[in-house]
C-alpha cells in the first residue's frame, strides 16, 4: 500500500520527476516526460504496478522501515533519508540530474556509522503497470525493454532476479558509498552512457545553488519561499518553458471518491499565476521561456484558446481510464489525460493577459506578438464575455454565468487598456473603456446580493466561491469597499472549515452539486492563501499572518504541499506537489513582508 500523500518527496530533471516515500520507495514516476507512462505506478495501485524500493533489510513478512530523518541538501532537490537500525545509521542519497543525455534517477547508499544490512529492489513495469518488460543483461548492464522503452539499471553491487524483481543484498561500512541509477533510452537505440553518480551529484548540487541565488527575496519566509520556488522550477518542462499543475494523476482529491484527474499538463491559469510569482522573485528566464511557449502554444488561433495544453503545446488531450489500477487507496478511476481542455473558462483570458501586463511591468524585453496576442485575446471576449461558462474549477455540470470569470474578463480588458495607454500597443481604446465599464456594471448589477452584503458564485444564485476573494487582488474593488469586506467575511461564515482553512464552494455529498459531481473534497489551499491575502488587504494583519503560519504548517516535512487539506483525516489530499498551492504561499509571503505582518 502507497504511504500517505504528505509521507512523498519530490526529485525531478525539470523534463519529469518521482515521487519517493519515507521508506525509500519510489511509487511513481513516468519516463522520458511528466507525461509519459509510468514504469513505477505503485502510487495508483500495488507493488505489482512498479517501484523501487531501497533500504535497510528486513523480514519478508514485516513492513520496510520508515527513515528516521530526511531533508532536502540545502536549497536543493537532493534528497537525503537517514536511518538508524540496531546494526548502525545508513543514508541514501536521491537525485535526478538536471539532463544532458538520457534521463536519470541515482540512488547514492551512504555508510554513517556501524555495517548495516540494505537492500535493493527493483521492479520495472511499463504503461501504467500494465506491461512486464523483457529484462535481460547486456554487455554486464541490466536493461528492461518492452515497446519503444528500455531502461537501463547499473549497480555497483551484485545483482539477482527473482519473482520478476530485481535485487541486490550488501552490507554498507562507514563512508562507503554505494551508487545505483536507472537510465532510459528509446530500445531502438543504442545504450545510454554509463552513469557517474559522483560527478552528477555535484553538478546537481551546483545547478541548485547558482538557481537560487536569482532569488530577490530576502523576507522572513524565506525557507518556505524558496522551498516552493524550487518545486515550481522542478515542475517546469526544460526544453518548452511549460509549466505542469503537478507531476501526478488521480490522486484523490476526496479518499475513496471519483474526483481524480490528471494534472501533468500545463493549465493556462496556473502557469499564468506561476509566471508572476517568478517575475516577483527575480527569475525572468522562466517567465520568457513561459512567454515564449504560450505563443507558440496558441499560435495563430487565440479565438480557440484552450485553457491547458500538453508540456510541448500539444492540443489534444483525451480523457481514458486505466481500469487495471485500483487506485490510490481504492479512489477510482485512474485516469490520463483531462477532458477539461476543451472547456470554456473566460477567466483564463484574464489570468493570461495579467501574466503579460507583468511581464511588460517588470522590463521582460518586448515581444511584438505577445501584444498583439493580447489584442486578438480581447476582441474574443468582446463578442463572448457575457456568454455562460464552466468557470475556474472546470464543473463538469450546466455552465453558468460564475462571477470570477466576469471579473476575469474585466480583467483582461483593463490590462490591455493600460497597455495600449502605455503607448506599446494600438486599439479601439474608447471602444474598450466602455467594454471595461459595462462587465464592471454587469457584475455589480448581477452577481451581488445585496440583502447579504456578498458577491455570490454565479448570477442569480446564493452560494458562495472563494474565487470571490480574488476581486481585491485583481483591482475589480478596492479593499475598503463594503462589498468586498462582506463578501470575504461571508466565505469566512460559511466556507470555512472547523480548523478555519477555505472550501472551494459547497458540495453536496453523495448528491451532484454546482459541479457536477458526487462527494465531497477538502479545503483547497490555494483559497485559505487568498483569504490570509484579503485580510491584509482590509487590514487584518494579524489575523492574516496567523492563518498563513497555520498553512505553514499544514506543509509535511519537506516544505512540500498537496492541492487540498481534508480536515476530516487531518491529511493532504489531491495531485502533489502542487503548483496551484505554492504560488500563492509564494504571493502571500510576499504581501506580509511588504506589510510587516509577521511574527518571531
Amino acid at each position: 500500500m502507497a504511504g500517505r500523500i504528505e509521507d512523498y518527496a519530490l526529485i525531478g530533471d525539470m523534463q519529469t520527476a518521482a515521487l519517493v516515500c519515507r521508506d525509500g520507495t519510489v511509487d511513481w514516476l513516468c519516463l522520458p516526460r511528466f507525461d509519459s507512462h509510468a514504469i513505477f505506478a505503485g502510487l495508483l495501485g500495488t507493488e505489482e504496478h512498479g517501484f523501487w524500493r531501497l533500504g535497510p533489510a528486513h523480514a519478508s513478512d514485516a513492513p520496510p522501515p520508515t527513515a528516521a530523518r530526511r531533508t532536502y541538501r540545502g536549497d536543493s532537490l537532493i534528497l537525503e533519508s537517514e536511518w538508524d537500525t540496531p546494526r548502525g545509521t545508513v543514508r541514501v542519497i536521491d537525485f535526478m540530474p538536471p539532463r544532458d543525455g538520457a534521463p536519470q534517477l541515482i540512488r547514492i547508499v551512504e555508510g554513517v556509522s556501524g555495517r548495516v544490512p540494505m537492500r535493493s529492489a527493483l521492479r520495472m513495469r511499463f504503461s501504467y503497470g500494465r506491461v512486464v518488460p523483457w529484462v535481460h543483461k547486456h554487455e554486464g548492464r541490466t536493461v528492461a525493454v518492452a515497446g519503444p522503452d528500455s531502461v537501463w539499471f547499473d549497480a555497483e553491487t551484485e545483482t539477482y532476479g527473482k519473482s520478476l524483481t530485481t535485487y541486490s543484498d550488501f552490507t554498507v561500512a562507514p563512508g562507503e558509498r554505494i551508487a545505483f541509477t536507472i537510465s532510459w533510452e528509446p530500445s531502438h537505440k543504442q545504450p545510454p552512457a554509463l552513469p557517474e553518480p559522483e560527478q552528477s551529484l555535484e553538478a546537481t548540487e551546483e545547478f541548485w545553488r547558482e538557481w537560487v541565488e536569482h532569488c530577490t527575496y530576502h523576507g522572513p519566509y524565506r525557507e518556505a519561499v524558496i522551498r516552493s520556488l524550487i518545486t515550481l522550477k522542478a515542475l517546469t518542462y526544460a526544453p518548452t518553458g511549460g509549466i505542469v499543475a503537478a507531476p501526478t494523476t488521480s490522486l484523490p482529491e476526496d479518499i475513496g471518491g471519483v474526483r481524480n484527474w490528471d494534472y501533468r499538463y500545463t493549465w493556462l491559469r496556473d502557469a499564468a499565476i506561476t509566471l508572476s510569482s517568478l517575475l516577483r522573485t527575480g527569475y525572468r528566464e522562466e517567465a520568457r521561456a513561459w512567454r515564449e511557449w504560450l505563443l507558440r502554444a496558441v499560435a495563430g488561433d487565440p479565438e480557440n484558446l484552450q485553457i491547458m495544453y500538453g508540456i510541448a503545446g500539444e492540443r489534444e488531450l483525451g480523457e481514458a481510464e486505466l481500469d487495471w489500477l485500483p487506485g490510490y487507496e481504492a479512489s477510482a478511476p485512474v485516469r490520463v489525460g483531462n477532458g477539461a481542455a476543451h472547456q470554456l473558462q473566460l477567466d483564463v483570458y484574464g489570468e493570461v493577459t495579467e501574466a503579460l501586463h507583468l511581464a511588460h511591468m517588470t522590463g521582460l524585453a518586448r515581444n511584438d506578438y505577445a501584444s498583439l496576442l493580447q489584442l486578438k485575446l480581447i476582441r474574443y471576449l468582446e463578442d463572448h464575455w457575457d456568454e455562460p461558462d464552466e468557470g475556474i474549477w472546470e464543473v463538469r455540470g450546466p455552465r453558468r454565468h460564475f462571477v470570477h470569470s466576469k471579473v476575469m474578463a474585466w480583467v483582461a480588458v483593463d490590462r490591455t487598456i493600460k497597455l495600449i495607454e502605455s503607448g506599446d500597443a494600438d486599439g479601439p481604446l474608447e471602444r474598450w473603456r466602455e467594454l471595461r465599464d459595462d462587465i464592471h456594471r454587469d457584475v455589480c448589477e448581477k452577481g451581488y446580493d445585496k440583502e447579504r452584503n456578498t458577491f455570490t458564485q454565479s448570477y442569480g444564485s446564493k452560494e458562495l466561491d472563494a474565487s470571490l476573494l480574488l476581486i481585491p487582488q485583481m483591482g475589480f474593488l478596492p479593499p475598503d469597499d463594503k462589498r468586498v469586506i462582506g463578501t470575504i467575511e461571508a466565505i469566512q461564515r460559511e466556507l470555512s472549515t472547523s480548523d478555519g482553512f477555505i472550501l472551494r464552494y459547497p458540495t453536496q455529498g453523495d448528491d451532484e452539486g454546482v459541479d457536477g459531481l458526487p462527494g465531497d473534497e477538502g479545503a483547497f489551499l490555494a483559497c485559505s492563501f487568498w483569504m490570509a491575502d484579503d485580510l491584509a488587504m482590509i487590514g487584518r494583519v494579524d489575523e492574516a499572518r496567523k492563518l498563513f503560519e497555520k498553512l505553514l504548517s499544514l506543509r509535511n516535512d519537506l516544505g512540500l504541499l498537496a492541492e487540498e487539506w481534508d480536515p476530516r483525516l487531518q491529511r493532504q489530499v489531491g495531485n502533489f506537489p502542487q503548483a496551484f498551492s505554492h504560488v500563492p504561499l509564494i504571493d502571500t509571503a510576499l504581501r506580509l513582508t511588504a506589510s510587516g505582518a509577521y511574527g518571531g
